[in-house]
């Protein structure tokens, strides 16, 4: 629709473990997300491939959901 605001989620991402001696898979995905440094933190819309690349990587981040921002 025309003129119309979707509010959508966002997550708060926050790398907390190195992606030193993990697999591809998990690596690919922080990277994906625009985290290259421990303790860095990125805000990303809370769509399904990016709540993929979160749980690839799940034991390396912390998430928080920011509702309607």
């Amino acid at each position: 629709r025309t003129g119309s605001l979707i509010l959508m989620a966002q997550l708060k991402v926050t790398q907390i473990k190195s992606t030193i001696g993990n697999k591809r898979p998990a690596r690919e995905s922080v990277r994906s997300l625009g985290l290259k440094k421990i303790h860095q933190t990125v805000v990303v819309e809370d769509t399904p491939s990016n709540r993929g690349y979160v749980n690839t990587a799940a034991h390396l981040l912390s998430v928080e959901t920011i509702e309607g921002a």
